[in-house]
């Protein structure tokens, strides 16, 4: 596990209308302060890596689809630096991912439907606190393949 990644289990309340699904409350011990909420849409297949934000504190939650999450650590100092994190996110596995500032992270959508990737973020979009690479960038030992073990 990646220092400062927090992975939160998300209750889902089922009845016979539908569900609620929770994501982040103000009393939740990993909650900071609120920016903006935004959704990412991405189809089967898609790549949409790589990227870093020097400043914002990400929440993510997978509400519809599932993705590959990956997270690499590059920080100077950091004791878990140069190491990768893999995690499958859906509404079947339910849970909120924080991840702080200068993780390099980035998600591909699996299985057969589009995905819709919830992001509760600690502050509003600045396109100068953010930092891009290619999903290819060979500065991260990434492959994004199915990995047949």
């Amino acid at each position: 596990m990646i220092d400062g990644v927090v992975i939160t289990p998300l209750k889902q309340i089922f009845d016979e209308r539908g569900k609620i699904m929770h994501m982040l409350r103000e009393d939740s011990s990993v909650f900071s302060r609120f920016g903006e909420i935004y959704f990412s849409c991405t189809h089967p297949g898609a790549i949409k890596a790589w990227h870093l934000h020097k400043k914002m504190t990400l929440n993510y939650a997978v509400i519809y689809g599932e993705i590959k999450f990956v997270l690499y650590d590059d920080r100077e100092g950091s004791p878990t630096k140069g190491q990768l994190q893999e995690l499958f996110l859906s509404p079947e596995n339910y849970c909120l991912v924080t991840v702080p500032p200068l993780i390099w992270n980035g998600f591909k959508g699996i299985g057969t439907k589009s995905t819709i990737l919830a992001n509760c973020a600690t502050i509003a979009h600045d396109p100068n606190e953010i930092e891009r690479k290619q999903f290819q960038d060979k500065s991260i030992p990434y492959d994004w393949n199915i990995q047949h073990k």
